[in-house]
């Protein structure tokens, strides 16, 4: 999608974001009696400022599930690859099929996903056989019948209003941030090519006029959730989950099962009363880059404390190293500014003063974000030598330097060449240190229970386990150091199990909880030989 960083001077409508609630105060605020919802966990508040949002009914603990929803329309996301259009399978040019009654791409004739209420239903199949729309799939350029699927999901709720009027009403009562949306040229622009034009010229489904197919385009660009299994992100509506406002720190963690049921649960203690809020941002990125994504994409500018803060909360997630002293870091003079400057914080080592221009500092980002984006996934030496090389530049929590550490500390152990068993002592040493690092970072901007922080802890279990193990058998460790650090494993292994039991069992981090907790019981076991843990 082209940039969408050119705005029109117009007005903010209400965005669902906590950071409103930060320092205000809403004498109108009050709990909405009136809502169709059965959940004793959460009431819906409603305010001039937040529109709807929900709050603690009770205090919640962390792993407690808050929501468990089917979603109300689930299809492809816009820009995604060529998918299956009934169970939304990966498709290549030489291995794929097509509907026999509207042509459009299949994995097989009989794929499980046909006449089903998530997949492609008869009603789809009959309008797109209708209108003809088999004609504007050009399977001889296989990679561009994917600009076809941006307005696939739009049509499924689009068909509710007459097959599903009680759905349908529950889609169209969500936010759409029209005003917003009509000041984005390119937005707006896209979407009557891509969607609108699609539906009414292209496919000839005029009963449908613009309005109200504008209104459901913003309705799925705000309220929707990237959902899927098997590496193939798709999206879905749900008729409670979209109340959930945003912060850069979230309270929630949720997955999605292979039926699609979306279920959130509290990754942190969550007070009676207070909001229950999910990331519409990916928390380990930036400010600049978050605040970006979210007026881009959500239509609001984020105010919350760590948006405000210019170290992101002691995390130093954006910050650069002064060329000058060497010393201090480099900061946003104004963090909920674009255009602010970045200065170094370096008062009392008596640094000569630098200054940078925020565009010159987006510049440099970009550029190694570009470095970054060339490396092969699997080429642990390459993400070592760019650490290396910007180790000067980059503070060591820079969200960049995090990306490459989340990386290794998932591939040193698991690939060829960096097996768990192959790995040195040195490269062991190093596969603790990085999942510490980020396991700081975690406690701060991902805390409780969440899928990072589980895979994580798993990941840091098994080359402090292969380390213990070399020094028992070289007898290079005492009968004391052992206990402590098998302590100190089981520690890991408990949490980490704790948090991926809650993920759908045919997921990697799922398997991955499975084997956790395997571990666990291996080494009590060996543990209770050598002496009580």
């Amino acid at each position: 999608m082209s940039s969408r960083k050119k705005r029109s001077k117009c007005s903010k409508s209400r965005s669902k974001s906590v950071s409103s609630l930060n320092g205000e105060r809403f004498e109108e605020e009050k709990i909405n009696p009136n809502e169709d919802v059965n959940n004793d966990r959460f009431n819906i508040k409603t305010s001039k400022i937040m529109g709807r949002y929900i709050v603690a009914s009770k205090d919640l603990n962390p792993g407690e599930i808050i929501l468990s929803e089917a979603p109300l329309v689930v299809g492809p996301c816009a820009g995604c690859k060529v998918i299956c259009i009934a169970c939304y399978q990966l498709l290549e040019n030489s291995n794929y099929a097509k509907c026999f009654e509207c042509g459009w791409p299949l994995c097989k004739s009989t794929c499980s996903g046909i006449n089903k209420k998530y997949g492609h239903t008869q009603e789809e199949c009959l309008i797109l056989k209708s209108s003809k729309s088999e004609k504007f799939l050009n399977y001889k350029d296989f990679d561009r019948l994917q600009e076809n699927f941006q307005a696939i999901v739009p049509l499924r709720c689009l068909i509710l209003k007459e097959s599903d009027p009680k759905t349908f009403e529950k889609i169209a009562q969500m936010e759409s941030h029209e005003t917003i949306r009509k000041c984005i040229p390119d937005l707006w622009s896209l979407d009557k090519i891509n969607v609108i034009d699609r539906i009414r010229l292209d496919w000839g489904l005029k009963e449908f006029s613009e309005e109200e197919i504008h209104r459901i385009c913003g309705i799925l660009e705000v309220n929707c959730f990237e959902i899927g299994q098997n590496s193939v992100s798709i999206r879905g509506l749900y008729p409670q989950a979209f109340l959930m406002s945003h912060d850069c720190i979230p309270n929630t963690s949720h997955s999605d099962e292979e039926d699609f049921k979306l279920t959130v649960r509290a990754s942190v203690k969550i007070s009676k009363n207070q909001p229950i809020t999910l990331s519409y941002a990916y928390t380990l990125q930036g400010t600049l880059k978050r605040r970006e994504h979210l007026l881009e994409n959500k239509f609001f500018e984020c105010k919350c404390l760590r948006c405000k803060d210019p170290t992101e909360l002691g995390t130093n997630l954006g910050a650069l190293i002064c060329p000058k002293c060497k010393r201090g870091s480099v900061l946003p003079s104004d963090p909920l500014n674009c255009e602010s400057s970045w200065s170094c914080n370096n008062k009392s080592q008596k640094c000569p003063g630098y200054t940078v221009t925020s565009k010159s500092m987006k510049l440099l980002i970009n550029r190694i974000q570009s470095e970054i984006d060339e490396i092969d996934c699997n080429d642990v030496k390459k993400m070592e030598y760019l650490l290396e090389k910007y180790r000067n530049v980059l503070h060591p929590n820079h969200y960049l330097c995090l990306s490459l550490k989340l990386s290794l500390s998932q591939l040193y152990g698991k690939i060829n060449g960096f097996l768990i068993h192959e790995l040195t002592d040195e490269l062991l040493e190093r596969k603790i240190e990085i999942c510490r690092e980020i396991l700081k970072i975690f406690d701060v901007l991902e805390p409780g229970y969440t899928r990072i922080r589980g895979v994580t802890l798993y990941e840091l279990h098994a080359p402090i386990m292969i380390m213990v193990s070399r020094k028992f058998e070289k007898q290079q460790i005492t009968k004391s150091e052992l206990k402590n650090l098998l302590r100190e494993v089981v520690r890991y292994l408990e949490e980490a199990s704790v948090i991926l039991s809650y993920e759908p069992s045919s997921t990697s981090e799922g398997i991955m909880g499975i084997a956790a907790k395997e571990a666990l019981g291996r080494i009590k076991d060996w543990g209770n030989v050598i002496g009580r843990i």
